[in-house]
């Protein structure tokens, strides 16, 4: 089984690799001789998921509180399906009460807002708070681990088994994942912009002032462009982060996996960080209106056009080298609809293709019937 699991992981990165170089085709990918304190490590670009640095990036290990990542991403999930909202007010269970490690200290019955617990898991690493919204999401603890197995899977994490919400190895078995996996959750749940109103604060309150959180994650003080995202730690673990930042429209991903001390730790990811933005830096053209087209056989002559947004990782220097070329044809035929694709913009630095986006059509246009045809040559020889 390890066997075809290796396998099954070694058959998904080259898919992956594949995809990936469709935006990334002039990327040179340097393989450098960091010194990391970790067990693993991974660095990744947020907008197209380059791997831009891996060590030992698919050895299954405990995560810790790292956990928390995938916790969240149910949660902003389920808020964003309208079955749970911020201001929602939620009940803490024995169950949750009972919760050792990092916490609020809540009491069974105690009631808290949404808002209040998620600030509560991302700040202070809170596991009574996680635990108290996973109940809510899914009924029980059981139900939401079910639920975080299932969209691991969809997410292509192949090393990866939760057996909790929160990340505490005492009594778990297989309870494990991998620097890869972690990054690929951590993009996954950036994509949820609001999360990042959460992650980049350094100290804040709940119950109305009278207790304090502080960031368990150092690197949001400290790190320039820090956007994120989640520590971990437990004996089992070792020092554990998925540390996340932005500068100049590049958002990277650094994972470190069994650092032996906090600081390490955040050495080893403000390096992997370093690393990334003095070799990448992101190219992205905006959508951009391309003008008119004329529509042949339309209750209309004419349709606007644009032109899809486009990103592109590249090495750094090269953002100012992109050329576009746009592609449109002189004209199109009815009926068309507002989305229809109708040419392309192809990406360039020198003469290599780095990417390409579609241009679309702007409104929907109908085929021109008999009478309405008739009612226009009419109209038009009135005019001359």
């Amino acid at each position: 089984m390890n066997f075809v699991k290796r396998a099954l992981s070694i058959f998904f990165a080259l898919v992956f690799c594949v995809f990936a170089s469709l935006s990334v085709f002039s990327l040179d990918i340097k393989k450098p001789e960091l010194e990391l304190n970790a067990k693993s490590a991974l660095l990744m670009d947020a907008n197209t998921g380059t791997v831009l640095y891996a060590y030992n990036e698919h050895d299954r290990l405990a995560p810790a509180s790292v956990t928390k990542i995938m916790t969240l991403l149910l949660v902003f999930e389920a808020i964003d399906k309208g079955s749970l909202k911020y201001d929602d007010v939620l009940s803490v269970s024995e169950n949750a009460a009972s919760m050792g490690g990092s916490q609020i200290y809540l009491e069974p019955g105690e009631t808290m807002s949404v808002e209040d617990l998620l600030k509560s898991v991302i700040i202070a690493s809170a596991n009574d708070a996680a635990l108290t919204l996973a109940e809510n999401v899914a009924g029980s603890e059981d139900a939401f681990v079910d639920m975080m197995n299932q969209r691991a899977k969809e997410l292509g994490m192949q090393d990866t088994h939760f057996e909790n919400v929160t990340g505490l190895d005492d009594d778990v078995k297989d309870h494990l994942t991998s620097a890869y996996d972690i990054a690929l959750m951590s993009r996954e749940l950036l994509k949820h912009e609001k999360v990042m109103d959460y992650t980049t604060i350094w100290m804040d309150t709940v119950r109305n002032g009278e207790f304090g959180l502080t960031n368990t994650n150092r690197l949001i003080r400290f790190y320039k462009g820090a956007t994120g995202l989640k520590t971990g730690s437990t004996s089992k673990a070792g020092f554990c982060v998925s540390a996340s930042a932005k500068r100049d429209g590049l958002h990277l991903i650094a994972v470190i996996m069994g650092a032996e001390t906090s600081d390490l730790r955040n050495a080893s990811a403000s390096k992997l960080l370093d690393f990334g933005f003095a070799n990448y830096a992101a190219y992205s053209q905006e959508q951009k209106d391309c003008g008119n087209v004329y529509v042949l056989g339309g209750k209309k002559d004419f349709t606007g056009t644009y032109l899809v947004p486009f990103e592109a990782l590249v090495n750094k220097g090269n953002e100012s080298k992109v050329t576009v070329e746009i592609n449109i044809p002189e004209k199109i035929s009815a009926p068309i609809k507002k989305g229809d694709t109708i040419g392309k913009a192809t990406y360039k630095i020198g003469d290599e293709i780095i990417g390409e986006s579609n241009v679309c059509c702007t409104e929907n246009i109908e085929k021109i019937d008999f009478w309405s045809y008739v009612k226009r040559v009419f109209e038009n020889f009135l005019l001359k």
